[in-house]
């Protein structure tokens, strides 16, 4: 078993620390409640149109954004871009993209405990058991700025053997903290796979940034994206059931459109929706 532990130095990541704090404030729900703030504001200071026309934005937004689909219709053209394809008659590979786990948990109770995006690890576990000579890399560190709780390599290494998948076989990357830093830190680990078969694994609304950022440090992979979140055939509509999911679509499908743009323009990434 090859690895990169995760307390390694690290080189510093401008873009990752600029990425980072650009969303604690774009984030849907900071940003429209910073927007209500500055109306407030406004009323205060006693240019009540100005005031009145940002809260009223701002409330609309909400509504839309917490009692409709509209996250929904935002995360589907992402989830469609790359069909699940038929499987490989022989696979020398399979990286999956950290992300389906939580650390906190994980790291308090010294278990694998998984979050909403646990289709990862199950889809990486199916397919490593459905081609028992593949390599299985784990790509993924601590991603937030506080450095806590443990990263997708540990949890992996306390996950996959206990689904019988030998240890010889794990590939486990706990240095990177985004999308970029799994493509190159892999790329190290794994060197050349001309020739070669390796199936990507993350949710289905992340591949065309996965794909394109792995393309362009020169690993080519075939997509099997997993974990989706819509039906394929959307339409807008209300939905009262269950908000606090409608915000959480939102949420993620916006911050994925604009890493397809910030890793475009940056470079990362040769395509703006990067397709198969």
């Amino acid at each position: 078993m090859r690895s990169i532990m995760e307390g390694a130095k690290r080189e510093p990541n401008v873009f990752y620390l600029v990425s980072k704090l650009f969303w604690l404030i774009a984030e849907p729900t900071t940003a429209l409640a910073l927007l209500l703030l500055v109306g407030l504001l406004m009323l205060m200071l006693r240019r009540s149109k100005t005031g009145s026309g940002l809260m009223a934005v701002a409330c609309v937004a909400l509504l839309l954004m917490n009692f409709t689909n509209i996250g929904l219709l935002v995360l589907q053209p992402l989830e469609q871009r790359f069909p699940t394809p038929p499987y490989p008659e022989h696979v020398d590979g399979i990286i999956m993209l950290g992300g389906g786990e939580d650390s906190e948990v994980s790291a308090a109770r010294h278990i694998a405990e998984l979050n909403e995006n646990a289709d990862r690890f199950v889809e990486a576990a199916r397919l490593a058991l459905r081609y028992p000579s593949a390599k299985l890399v784990i790509t993924g560190g601590i991603g937030d700025l506080t450095g806590g709780g443990d990263g997708d390599a540990a949890i992996a290494d306390r996950f996959f053997p206990q689904l019988g998948i030998p240890e010889s076989r794990l590939v486990l990357e706990g240095k990177s903290r985004n999308t970029d830093e799994n493509a190159l830190f892999t790329k190290a680990l794994i060197g050349s796979t001309e020739g070669e078969t390796w199936l990507l694994v993350t949710s289905a609304f992340h591949m065309p940034r996965a794909v394109g950022i792995f393309r362009k440090a020169g690993l080519p992979v075939v997509a099997w994206p997993s974990d989706f979140k819509t039906t394929g055939s959307e339409r807008f509509r209300f939905s009262f059931l269950r908000p606090y999911l409608n915000q959480a679509a939102f949420s993620i499908g916006l911050r994925e459109w604009l890493g397809l743009l910030a890793y475009r323009l940056s470079g990362k990434s040769d395509d703006l929706l990067p397709g198969p």
